[in-house]
């Protein structure tokens, strides 16, 4: 995943020594991290380059950090991070980069201005050594920040009311090492069960951390989505029907997305294009990110009926039969999204720009291809 080595890259400019054991194994020894400069370039490369302000503020009292990247989906603000880091005693200020200063964090009762996913991360990894207790209100809960909340733990740290929208976190003076093994990602396991749909195809996705997707699995039931769970395992079975589920009078469904355990934002994509392939009306509303519905016009070239309603609001009439089209990737989630259209429509479609899609699934194309789909990353 492109995105873990440009992290590697920055932790590495930090003094961070990376090694890696295998492919999906690496060891990670930060005795010796000091205040660097930070390759402006790297930083604009992804979103997570924010994640640095809490821990190096924790660990070295101060951090230059240049203004982060990631997908070009509408603005998306830091202010959530310089608040929670400044609750804890630090100083952050902004001039073309941010610096944090502090002379030692004090543990603080924090209430977050909105539920930012990597604002809460911020947080907890700039608490867990803060000196003294400290509450977290209104903190986001998705599976990876409960996996951080647990892996941090596992490093001696002590974090309470883990998956909840409070938590309690008494700081220690300091973690320290271990091993970790990091659990399936839930927007992968769903990637691939709308490749499946797409396709009319059957698949079984094992050890997909079923635990997180109840609400998922709910959603895509008003899509005409069904799977069957056994144990960890997820069973997706082929030549769904596929009908949009109306709400009550037979009003058109409308699918919002909120703060997790809701609907995800970066589900929507996928939501949208499957829905294409749907039989009915349904109302799609993301108002968290306003250039998220914008790779619509994709589909629709496709010749999927889709009516742009505004930046947040898109309607989508289905089902249609999708052409084979040459499109550009424009983020993540909604260029995956393109690759199951493709893999749904007649011909040979072209998508460029997969770098966005590489940013964030490892081998994608390779994983499709054994699954029996007729796909191949070409240079151009």
């Amino acid at each position: 995943i492109r995105d873990v080595f440009a992290m590697r890259a920055l932790l590495e400019s930090l003094g961070v020594e990376i090694t890696e054991i295998d492919d999906h194994s690496w060891r990670i020894h930060a005795a010796q991290v000091r205040p660097a400069d930070l390759d402006p370039d790297l930083c604009r490369k992804i979103r997570a380059s924010i994640l640095l302000a809490g821990p190096m503020v924790a660990r070295s009292g101060e951090l230059h950090l240049p203004p982060p990247g990631g997908d070009v989906i509408g603005r998306r603000r830091v202010d959530t991070h310089l608040l929670a880091i400044k609750a804890l005693g630090a100083s952050a200020t902004y001039d073309r980069s941010f610096h944090f200063v502090s002379k030692g964090l004090i543990g603080a009762d924090i209430l977050l201005d909105e539920a930012s996913v990597t604002g809460t991360e911020n947080a907890i990894m700039a608490c867990v050594t803060a000196k003294g207790h400290s509450i977290i209100r209104n903190a986001a809960s998705e599976p990876h920040i409960q996996e951080l909340c647990h892996f941090l733990n596992h490093l001696g740290g002590k974090i309470e009311n883990i998956g909840s929208n409070t938590l309690h976190i008494t700081g220690v003076p300091k973690l320290h090492g271990g091993e970790f093994s990091i659990g399936p990602d839930y927007l992968e396991v769903v990637s691939f069960i709308g490749a499946a749909v797409m396709t009319r195809g059957e698949i079984t996705i094992r050890n997909a951390g079923v635990q997180y997707l109840d609400m998922i699995k709910l959603v895509f039931g008003r899509l005409g989505v069904i799977w069957d769970t056994i144990n960890d395992d997820i069973v997706v079975p082929a030549n769904q029907p596929l009908e949009i589920e109306h709400d009550l009078g037979g009003a058109i469904p409308v699918i919002s997305v909120m703060p997790w355990p809701a609907f995800p934002t970066d589900l929507m994509s996928i939501a949208i294009t499957i829905s294409s392939q749907s039989s009915g009306t349904v109302l799609f509303h993301d108002w968290m990110y306003p250039s998220r519905m914008f790779f619509t016009d994709k589909l629709v070239s496709m010749g999927a009926q889709i009516v742009l309603c505004d930046p947040h609001r898109c309607i989508v009439q289905g089902p249609t039969q999708l052409s084979p089209e040459k499109m550009e990737s424009p983020d993540i989630r909604a260029g995956m999204a393109l690759v199951l259209a493709a893999l749904s429509a007649n011909g040979k479609s072209v998508i460029r720009n997969i770098g966005q899609i590489d940013r964030g699934y490892e081998k994608v194309d390779q994983k499709l291809l054994a699954l029996g789909a007729n796909i191949q990353r070409i240079s151009e």
